[in-house]
């Protein structure tokens, strides 16, 4: 299965392809989607569309794996957030692709096995499960890169069950 792991922003989108088959994982590409802060912002929300309708045409994921927002302290950045989430999401739904979303405690949880853990901790453990020579960055393609993994480890929890009511079933 290919995964689109998506870290939404306005400014900045990561985001991180990898395949998962099994156990294992093969990274396919990651890196980042840019907007222009003087851009005005259904420009900025345009671009983001287009970029990562791209990315998705180009890659052809089989699902897509997406940071929901949390709680922030500004909400005028929370709003800006929830709009780009809104065209990411968007872009993969146009294209039928399903669309999976995870909180930061939960890809924590899934990639270092802490909910609390640091950042550094994530990108280290990144690192690791994919067999990368050094940590992906910038930093918003390696949070893309965790949610994938996040969601490889939940899809393969998911096909475990399905297939244990299918033995219970006969």
């Amino acid at each position: 299965m290919r995964i689109l792991g998506v870290d939404p922003g306005l400014a900045t989108v990561g985001f991180g392809i990898v395949d998962f088959d099994g156990n294992c994982f093969k990274t396919m590409e990651y890196g980042t989607v840019h907007s222009p802060a003087k851009a005005k912002t259904p420009d900025r929300l345009k671009m983001i569309y287009d970029d990562m309708c791209y990315i998705i045409e180009k890659y052809k994921p089989d699902e897509v794996a997406i940071e929901e927002l949390f709680f922030n302290t500004n909400v005028k950045t929370a709003i800006a957030v929830g709009q780009a989430r809104g065209v990411l999401i968007l872009s993969a739904a146009n294209q039928s692709i399903p669309v999976y979303e995870y909180t930061p405690l939960q890809v924590k949880q899934a990639v270092v096995g802490y909910g609390r853990a640091e950042k550094i901790q994530v990108q280290q453990m990144v690192k690791s499960i994919l067999g990368l020579d050094r940590m992906p960055k910038p930093d918003d393609a390696a949070d893309a890169l965790a949610i994938a993994i996040c969601h490889g480890h939940a899809s393969g929890a998911r096909s475990r069950l399905l297939d244990c009511i299918k033995k219970e079933n006969g």
